[in-house]
């Protein structure tokens, strides 16, 4: 459902009313461009059908109608992340079920995010939406459109422009690597190919431009004032007319909406954005919902639901929509086998079999796509590429001959231009499995290379990766997939599990307790007893005084505890723990001789 509430973000007042009423009444137009408008209008509104079509037919990856908007009144992030952004989003939720964390946040829905907030006088201008992978930054944006060119929203605007970061990366490729804004417009826009636009960019106060993935961007943004233009005209690279906009020397006046990932936030001048929202996807009782609604019995709904809640690290997850529709297709097909996952490997780990099963007449070149594919997700997580373009990345890894294999569909999305098309995994944490996959399936691998990278690199990048790799190097279920693929080399896992071994002494063993936390991350992935013994010693002590820890991470803790089997000293002393931390950690606690 495309349609949501609206939720008062102002006091009521003439102001207030006058505002409401704008934003549903069409602008003022002049005669002579009136055509112009209702045509452009009308192609919006045109290519937003299969957006309709898609919402209402719940196809698994729409996240319409679930997504709820949190604005930031203050900017509470550090824009140059180092943790991993769905470790980072799963504890910005917990965070918010604190009273204090609450004030600094105002919950809005997409319709006002281009009001006023309560003490402003002007309604905001350059706005920045940022959120995860997957949670529904380009599902608001579609939104967007469909209500603009449907005449229900947003009518203080007579255009609305949409580019996408993705389909600007081609133009460098082109004959056009320097454009002007009004080429721009007419390259995406044909029938605004018309003397006319002069015209309509001299009324900038009624244009909206929208800018949809920053972080596919290939170049950076440069707030430089002595490379910013002024002139609609004058032909400059494409990354200057985006911060010609969002500094004002380029239409002054117009509105200006950019959406992002956490990881490019950095690229951004915050002191230039008047608005910074972010998307938090699901709340805990939309969660519930959802599983109620994909299931067709509420009551199965119900207990899959009471399954994940009891598993932390996949319950943190369900933030997310797209997650959520993952976490439930594998456990409607691993039910008829009894089977459930008990770590997020395991969980990708049945998502690849059923696929695997489900596509048996490719199954004589399912492992050699597998290959390239896992090299390809490598890479992108390596060089902070999720945008594969068919040209490109995917005729470099051998991927160009296969992309209408209904086999390759279950990993990739796809979209296409008329000139070009462009791939991305469903899920961002989907390209980092297979990643981790890829040096199991192929024996030439570069592990040693891995394990170098992996020792360096400290973006938190590789984090999901890492802990891919220990999962699947203890993993009983990966032999399903062994079954159907053939044997993986043994050497490869000897490796890792050996570098892991090495790794988890010197965390559990060692003065770091956040690198140790971070470590029991991949030990939960293992569930290995032999292994977590071994790591945290003789003595069987841990030691996490004064940490900060969140309930996934008690979840974490619990979950290694309880494979190593007891623990004669777990020492939390100092530690502020919610009651959902407790409830988390009961399960590890009563394999514990002493707690303090």
């Amino acid at each position: 459902m495309l349609n949501s509430s609206v939720l008062v973000l102002v006091s009521p007042g003439p102001d207030f009313l006058k505002e409401m009423q704008a934003s549903v009444q069409s602008p003022s137009v002049g005669p002579h461009i009136k055509d112009l408008h209702e045509m452009h209008r009308a192609t919006v509104s045109e290519s937003t059908i299969a957006l309709k079509d898609q919402a209402s037919s719940a196809v698994p990856h729409s996240t319409a109608g679930y997504t709820e908007l949190m604005v930031i009144k203050q900017n509470t992030r550090t824009l140059k992340e180092t943790e991993h952004e769905l470790v980072k989003t799963g504890r910005t939720h917990e965070e918010l079920k604190n009273k204090e964390t609450k004030q600094k946040c105002e919950r809005i829905w997409t319709e006002q995010i281009f009001k006023r907030s309560p003490g402003s006088e002007t309604s905001p201008h350059i706005v920045l939406v940022s959120g995860v992978a997957g949670i529904g930054k380009t599902t608001m944006i579609q939104k967007i459109m469909i209500d603009w060119g449907g005449g229900t929203q947003y009518q203080r605007f007579a255009f609305v422009f949409l580019f996408k970061f993705r389909e600007l990366n081609l133009l460098d490729n082109e004959t056009e690597p320097r454009i002007s804004l009004t080429r721009l417009i007419e390259r995406h826009y044909k029938h605004l190919s018309d003397s006319r636009l002069t015209e309509i960019l001299q009324k900038p106060e009624t244009l909206l431009l929208i800018f949809d993935g920053l972080d596919e961007y290939k170049h950076k943004l440069n707030f430089t004032d002595s490379q910013l233009c002024s002139n609609p005209d004058v032909e400059v690279p494409v990354h200057i007319l985006v911060t010609s906009l969002v500094s004002r020397t380029l239409l002054k006046g117009c509105s200006v909406l950019i959406t992002s990932r956490p990881t490019a936030l950095e690229a951004m001048d915050m002191g230039r954005v008047d608005r910074f929202v972010e998307i938090l996807g699901f709340h805990p009782e939309q969660r519930l919902t959802y599983f109620k609604k994909f299931f067709s019995d509420a009551a199965l709904g119900i207990k899959a639901f009471q399954y994940v809640e009891e598993i932390g690290i996949l319950y943190s997850m369900c933030f997310n929509p797209s997650y959520c529709w993952m976490i439930c297709s594998v456990l409607t097909s691993e039910k008829e086998r009894g089977a459930a996952p008990r770590t997020v490997t395991e969980f990708f780990v049945m998502f690849l079999h059923n696929i695997l099963t489900n596509c048996r007449e490719e199954a004589k070149y399912q492992r050699e796509i597998l290959v390239r594919l896992g090299k390809m997700a490598y890479n992108g997580v390596d060089k902070n590429i999720f945008v594969f373009y068919n040209n490109f990345e995917m005729s470099t890894f051998g991927l160009q001959s296969v992309v209408y294999s209904s086999f390759l569909s279950g990993f990739l999305h796809s979209q296409s231009t008329p000139d070009h098309s462009m791939y991305t995994f469903y899920q961002v944490t989907l390209q980092e499995f297979m990643a981790a996959c890829s040096f199991y399936f192929d024996p030439s691998g570069d592990v040693k290379e891995l394990l170098k990278n992996l020792n360096l690199c400290k973006d938190g990048r590789f984090e999901i990766v890492t802990r891919f790799l220990a999962g699947l190097a203890w993993c009983p279920v990966f032999k399903t997939v062994e079954g159907i693929l053939g044997e993986f080399e043994g050497k490869t896992t000897q490796r890792i599990q050996e570098w892991v071994r090495q790794k988890a002494k010197q965390a559990l063993q060692g003065q770091d307790k956040r690198e140790a936390v971070r470590v029991c991350h991949w030990l939960c992935e293992t569930q290995n007893m032999e292994l977590i013994r071994d790591a945290i010693g003789k003595d069987l002590k841990m030691n996490f005084r004064w940490m900060t820890l969140s309930s996934v991470d008690c979840a974490v803790l619990a979950s290694v505890i309880s494979c190593c089997g007891e623990l004669k000293e777990l020492d939390l002393s100092g530690t502020p723990l919610t009651p959902e931390c407790i409830r988390r950690l009961a399960g590890g606690l009563s394999c514990c001789h002493v707690v303090w």
